[in-house]
């Protein structure tokens, strides 16, 4: 089975609340929510990738040293395994934009669990829920 290494983030605004996408119309797992991020591309890092990942989904400029890494989902589906870091960042630049035809919010950390998502997303509710 092939493993997939996505990065994603958990955007933090001054109020604590997290950012959450809608995965749109025609893609897989469309209708659930996730982090913003996406796959790692040969060459680049996880944290390259969600520098990369939110300049062109969210319009919006981090830095390699303002995303902490905070956990990680290790899932299995049935065609790929899934590896995914999970990454903090609450230091960004510019407005959050869906430049990508998503639907966007930003929910406290106890409303994440009210929100469809991805299997390998579950896990990391809880964790996020202590952590902030």
């Amino acid at each position: 089975m092939k493993t997939i290494l996505v990065s994603a983030v958990a955007l933090i605004d001054k109020d604590g609340r997290i950012l959450i996408a809608k995965r749109p119309d025609g893609k897989s797992m469309a209708g659930l929510w996730e982090f913003p991020g996406g796959k790692v591309e040969l060459g680049e890092t996880p944290e390259q990738a969600l520098v990369r990942e939110l300049s062109e989904e969210l319009g919006i400029k981090t830095w390699n040293s303002c995303l902490a890494p905070l956990t990680f989902a290790s899932h299995a589906y049935e065609d790929f395994h899934l590896l995914m870091p999970l990454f903090v960042c609450r230091k960004w630049e510019g407005i959050v934009i869906p430049k990508e035809e998503q639907e966007l919010k930003w929910v406290y950390s106890n409303e994440l669990k009210n929100y469809p998502m991805p299997p390998a997303d579950k896990p990391l509710i809880p964790i996020l829920r202590d952590w902030i």
